[in-house]
């Protein structure tokens, strides 16, 4: 019964005609960050923070909260269109959407990610209300050795990213290593493969090295052969815009595991969208009957990481609002966003100024439903963007791309790693190399690394720990058999063909 009276206390207040509007105005703002590749929801809710000093306090994180989750939903726009991620959640969705809007298919890829945003953003937002306090507690479980085992866990799905060759999929991830290697050494302060370029002492920037491994090669691979390139259709009718019967079948599924996977992996500090959104596609992928399908443009690729990805959002909120501790970058701004308007998340937060709290809680179920309006019923208009011709359209993609990876950090020499990982992902495009399991290695390898070390300082050299740990252990268990899964199926299918060979 108290959280019935606290979400009614929460309405009240997110149902004022200030907070309705700066929760639309949040929103929006957040949905066009998601579409202009590199700047992302940590921009602009850092860029907000000095325009709400006169706001009050529940209005400020409302209007930041907004462009939170809406950055999630934006993500999916041009990836789906262009393959061009317009945050680091929505790189795999690059994976299927942009097949299926090669395939004419791009208003249910638009329609199914808006919905499977919505339904996972609404059950996250339901989660963060009943079981905020007890789920955050248990997070604080999570030491160095169950973060490195649930990264290892996470790598290990590279072999389902790996298309025909689960070989060159684990060459793809160590590349990807090797790049999370470079720059300042987190836990001895030493430079590593920086060949004494400063700019290398933060390592290659996330958001260069994904739009040139997705975006750049796809317009290189498209300049390669222009006269066979084949503009896509797109059928603007209504029936054809958004998802069938058959699509919504085939996605139930991926967006309630999605939906419960994503949050959990929110709720863990310093998961994030990113990781949720892997892993929510390694997992369908694992799970699916027609593994060999994903990548090629089937629907189950764009509801899994889209429904992850927003899930994580709600669910970086738990540890924030409840002890304190940001779930994720944006979070983390959001946490300073807090400080400066006089609140201390934590326990005591919830007494102090329960109105804040349930308010901005009551805000997220108004601004899932507000951007689900917001949404549907522009997937005509994003759809009529593929008929643009290529030599116009190709232009137009290496120029929102440069201007969002420039926007990231105002670095030109970001822009130079995006051109040259352009051409990298060009070669492994050629050389049928994919470039997903890079792009995941290079986002889970400095957390990796440094819970690895942080573990082997703890046990002085013992790697028991990953075993004598019961949260570890289990995690642990389930990345060595998803990693040796192929070659048990591989030695299970061996030794059953000759049966079936001998029989009369």
């Amino acid at each position: 019964m108290d959280v019935f009276q606290h979400i009614l206390l929460g309405f009240q207040v997110a149902l004022s005609v200030q907070n309705l509007f700066f929760c639309f105005v949040g929103v929006t703002i957040g949905t066009l960050i998601g579409v202009l590749p590199g700047i992302g929801p940590v921009t602009g809710v850092a860029i907000l923070i000095p325009i709400t000093f006169g706001m009050h306090a529940t209005t400020a994180i409302i209007t930041m909260a907004g462009v939170y989750y809406g950055a999630m939903y934006g993500g999916s726009t041009t990836s789906i269109l262009i393959n061009v991620p317009g945050e680091s959640a929505s790189v795999m969705t690059t994976l299927d959407g942009y097949q299926m809007a090669r395939q004419g298919r791009a208003g249910p890829a638009l329609g199914m990610a808006a919905c499977s945003s919505f339904i996972a953003g609404t059950f996250a937002v339901i989660m963060l209300t009943l079981i905020a306090s007890p789920l955050a507690d248990y997070a604080l479980s999570f030491g160095p050795p169950e973060y490195f085992a649930l990264t290892f866990m996470g790598l290990t799905l590279v072999t389902s990213l790996s298309g025909e060759s689960m070989l060159k999929g684990i060459v793809s991830g160590v590349f990807g290593l090797i790049l999370a290697c470079v720059g300042i050494d987190a836990v001895s302060g030493e430079e590593r493969f920086t060949f004494g370029n400063i700019y290398l002492l933060d390592g290659f920037g996330f958001i260069g090295v994904a739009v040139g491994l997705f975006a750049v090669a796809e317009v290189l691979v498209n300049l390669e052969e222009p006269l066979k390139q084949v503009f896509v259709k797109t059928e603007l009718k209504l029936r054809t815009l958004f998802p069938n019967r058959q699509d919504w079948r085939d996605c139930l599924g991926p967006i309630g595991r999605s939906a419960i996977l994503g949050f959990f992996v929110g709720v863990l500090p310093g998961a994030g969208a990113t990781i949720a959104s892997f892993l929510s596609y390694a997992t369908e992928k694992k799970l699916s009957k027609h593994p060999e399908k994903f990548g090629t443009g089937i629907i189950e690729g764009v509801a899994a990481p889209e429904g992850a990805n927003n899930a994580a959002a709600g669910g970086a909120m738990v540890p924030l609002l409840t002890l304190g501790i940001p779930g994720s970058g944006t979070t983390a701004v959001l946490l300073g966003a807090l400080l400066i308007h006089g609140l201390r998340p934590g326990p005591l937060l919830f007494q102090s100024s329960p109105d804040f709290v349930w308010g901005v809680i009551a805000s997220m179920y108004i601004g899932n439903v507000m951007l689900l309006i917001l949404n549907l019923p522009l997937v005509g208009l994003f759809a009529s963007m593929l008929r643009v011709p290529y030599r116009i359209l190709m232009p137009l993609i290496i120029t929102i791309s440069a201007v969002g990876v420039f926007a990231t950090e105002n670095n030109i020499f970001d822009m130079w790693v995006m051109f040259g990982f352009g051409i990298v992902g060009y070669l492994m495009r050629k050389l049928d190399f994919p470039p997903a399991p890079a792009v995941l290695a290079l986002v889970l390898g400095p957390l990796l690394e440094r819970s690895l070390r942080q573990s082997l300082t703890i046990s002085h050299g013992d790697l028991s720990i990953f075993f004598t740990r019961p949260i570890a252990a289990v995690l642990t268990i389930g990345a060595l058999v998803s990693l040796f899964s192929p070659v048990f199926r591989a030695v299970w299918e061996s030794t059953r063909t000759p049966g079936k060979e001998a029989r009369p």
